[in-house]
């Protein structure tokens, strides 16, 4: 999978949550939690994803392209997701 992003995008992604988009290849996307993000009504489908990064879960939204993905954000979780992330993969 061919993974994309801006890199001023990236930046400003370090500079908000010092996350390299870089970090994104450690991502485990086999366990991850991905849903379509409908919460706007964007120019693209997008969707949300949860998964382990170092111990730790973190946010991802991203986009589909011909060839892989996109990333639009990189974060750690919050507490509200961490334990809405428990209550839907751990029942």
């Amino acid at each position: 999978m061919s993974i994309s992003y801006d890199s001023n995008k990236n930046q400003i992604n370090i500079q908000k949550h010092g996350l390299d988009f870089e970090f994104i290849y450690d991502f485990d996307w086999d366990s991850a939690w991905i849903y379509e993000d409908t919460r706007y009504d964007y120019d693209e489908i997008r969707y949300i994803a949860y998964g382990m990064l170092e111990k730790r879960l973190h946010f991802v939204c991203f986009t589909e392209t011909d060839v892989g993905i996109r990333i639009i954000s990189f974060r750690k979780a919050n507490k509200r997701e961490v334990k809405s992330y428990e209550e839907k993969t751990l029942n």
